[in-house]
This record gives C-alpha cells, sequence and structure tokens, in this order.
C-alpha cells in the first residue's frame, strides 16, 4: 500500500494546472497539517498503516512549507508510520521555494527522493508556463539537493507548450541530461478543463498538435535513453535503480491512501475522494476525522479500464485478460504493439499514442 498527502499550496498558481491548489491565503500551514495528521489517526482504525511502503507528499507545492512547520508534521507522521519500514519518501518541491539549509532540513527528515518541477530551462518558456523560477534558480536548486545528500532526484519537464520548438526543448534535456539527475519526468501538455491554458486553447490561442507532441515525445526518447535512462513509462525515464516505486504502485494496482483536500484513495477496490477545498476539508476533519466527499465501487469492468489504461503506459504492459485478442492483434499488424504469452506492450512507435490504443481496447 503507498500513501499521498496532498498539500495544495502554491506562491504562484501555473495556467496550466489542474490539480486542485490556491496560493496560501490566510489558511494556517500549523492548523492545516495538524488535520493531515488527524485524518490519518482517523484512517488507522480502518487501514493498516504498518503495510505502507512509499510516502509521497504532493500538491501544490509542499516544499514552501516553513522549515518549523515541515519539521513539525515530519516528525508527526514519522510517529504515526515508522519511517524505517519505507523503501521511499518523495517530496515534490518547486526551485524557488529552498535554498541549502532547508535541503538538508529535507535530508534530516527522512525525503530520499525529490521531484523537483522546473518544467524547462529556457527563460522565456518559463515565463509562458507561469514558472516564478529561473534557470539559473532551477540548477543551483538541484545542486543543493544534491549537496545535501537526497539520495534520488528527479526533473519534471514539459513538451509541446506554448513557444516551445523543437530546438528549444532538446536544450532542456540536454540541459537535464548535463546536471545527471536519477530520474527525468517528461510531461506532454494537455489542456485541462478549469485553467487559463484550455480557455486560451478553446479560444484558438494555443494549438494541441499530433505531429508535433509525437516529434518531442521521440526526439526525448532518443536523447534521453542515449544518456543511459530507462525508458520504463511513457513519461518516465530512470538511471538503474532509480525508478519511482510510488508510482509503480499506480500502475501495477497496488492499494493507495490519500489524505488531504481533493486526495484520492483506492482500497478493496473502492475509491473514495476528500473534497476539494481546503478550508471546508480541515472543518469536516475536526468534527467527523474525515472529508470524504465522492464514494465508487470498482465493478470489473470498471477495473479493467484502469488496468489497460495505467499498465499500458509500462514497458511491462498490459495482461492480456483485459483486452480483446483479435483487437491486440490488429494492433499488432499496424506496428503498434508486441505481445508475450501472459501481455501486451507498446512499440516504440505505439509508445506516444498510448492514449488512442487504450481508448481502442477498451
Amino acid at each position: 500500500m503507498h500513501l499521498y498527502i496532498h498539500i495544495p499550496f502554491c506562491h504562484e498558481i501555473c495556467p496550466y494546472c489542474s490539480f486542485y491548489k490556491h496560493k496560501p491565503d490566510v489558511t494556517s500551514h500549523r492548523k492545516f497539517t495538524q488535520a493531515l495528521l488527524k485524518e490519518l489517526e482517523w484512517q488507522k482504525d480502518k487501514v493498516d498503516l504498518s503495510k505502507i511502503e512509499t510516502i509521497y507528499l504532493g500538491g501544490g507545492t509542499p516544499s514552501l512549507l516553513s522549515p518549523t512547520i515541515f519539521r513539525n508534521f515530519m516528525e508527526g507522521l514519522a510517529h504515526r508510520i515508522p519511517f524505517s519500514a519505507q523503501k521511499e519518501i518523495t517530496l515534490e518541491a518547486n526551485p524557488s521555494t529552498f535554498d541549502l539549509k532547508k535541503a538538508r532540513l529535507f535530508k534530516e527528515m527522512g525525503i530520499t527522493r525529490v521531484s523537483l518541477g522546473v518544467q524547462s530551462f529556457v527563460p522565456e518558456e518559463l515565463k509562458v508556463l507561469g514558472r516564478d523560477h529561473t534557470k539559473e534558480a532551477a540548477i543551483q536548486s538541484f545542486n543543493d539537493l544534491r549537496e545535501a545528500e537526497i539520495p534520488s532526484v528527479n526533473i519534471d519537464l514539459m513538451f509541446s507548450t506554448p513557444k516551445q520548438t523543437s530546438a528549444s526543448w532538446e536544450t532542456s534535456l540536454r540541459q537535464a541530461v548535463t546536471l545527471s539527475p536519477d530520474h527525468i519526468s517528461c510531461y506532454n501538455l494537455t489542456y485541462e478543463e478549469d485553467t487559463e491554458y484550455f480557455q486560451k486553447f478553446l479560444d484558438g490561442d494555443y494549438t494541441d498538435e499530433a505531429e508535433t507532441n509525437e516529434s518531442h515525445f521521440s526526439l526525448a526518447d532518443t536523447l534521453l535513453t542515449e544518456a543511459g535512462f530507462d525508458h520504463y513509462e511513457t513519461s518516465n525515464y530512470a538511471k538503474d535503480g532509480q525508478k519511482s516505486l510510488h508510482n509503480q504502485g499506480y500502475w501495477n494496482g497496488s492499494e493507495y491512501l490519500g489524505i488531504g483536500p481533493s486526495a484520492v484513495s483506492c482500497l478493496n477496490r473502492e475509491r473514495t475522494k476528500n473534497v476539494p477545498d481546503t478550508a471546508l476539508y480541515m472543518q469536516r476533519v475536526s468534527q467527523l476525522g474525515n472529508a470524504v466527499h465522492e464514494h465508487e465501487t470498482l465493478d470489473d469492468e470498471a477495473w479493467r479500464l484502469e488496468r489497460l489504461a495505467l499498465e499500458l503506459r509500462t514497458t511491462s504492459g498490459c495482461s492480456l485478460t483485459y483486452a480483446d485478442a483479435s483487437a491486440v492483434d490488429f494492433l499488432i499488424e499496424q506496428g503498434l504493439l508486441n505481445k508475450t504469452e501472459t501481455h501486451f506492450m507498446t512499440t516504440k512507435k505505439g509508445a506516444c499514442l498510448v492514449d488512442s490504443i487504450v481508448e481502442y481496447l477498451a
């Protein structure tokens, strides 16, 4: 089982991001993190917390918590879930929210992996993406994490973003490789509802072109695999022994517990989602111990579709039991899939079309 903790605070709201987030405003970070711990207390009577193997602090920007608040929260977390039993504890971080001293605090508090939200090393693109850091700050923050001896560091990058060219995408990729991180995530920009970018897409200011997506995807695959990274999932590349254990849990169908506003849990095929409102979340946890907002039971067909969508993104592929044999064979003839006795997986050609393939097989 895996634990996800959602911390929704961001100093600036990125125009492409659809995750639940907001500026810190008047919310007490101390009271908020206490609410997280209280929700976890409520869960421990229903879930065996000793089975948790990885912890992921996401957001939002969890790295913006003050050193004192962060320390108190992590100590409270460790009191409830022994960190010695964890295979991986990940923190999402924005380059503008920490320095070397704070990076050392991350290490002291048990963080074993930091996912650094860089998105681009090109100044013009950072501005368009609404990022509040510079190229230089991103490089410095990476170096701070290395000096603090964080065991594993991931760099997040985005492609097919507005104003990006093949040349500028290559610039970001090569800069990332030069830093020699343990892991690189390359996400294709998607225009999500309720974002500023989505409105610009509807207005025709921004476009989503399949040829560009495929070209940028292929460029990342070529450059990063040549640099020694294993392209083990559609958007993820890792050096030896550095694959994300937490994310593999999702892709492989492991159970997961989510705490915090908007966080999702899936236990025994029962999926719940917390209320996506920080103030209401804190109020409900204070009164009830939980803030469950939605609930659904995944029947066999819903489970099949989810397994298909997630497993096919990985190099190990998807069980043949989840798809029609004739449909799989047709896609093999098209050069989009390969198969073994038990699984089918995308070819290099099919990897960048995984969403369309899943839609066809569904």
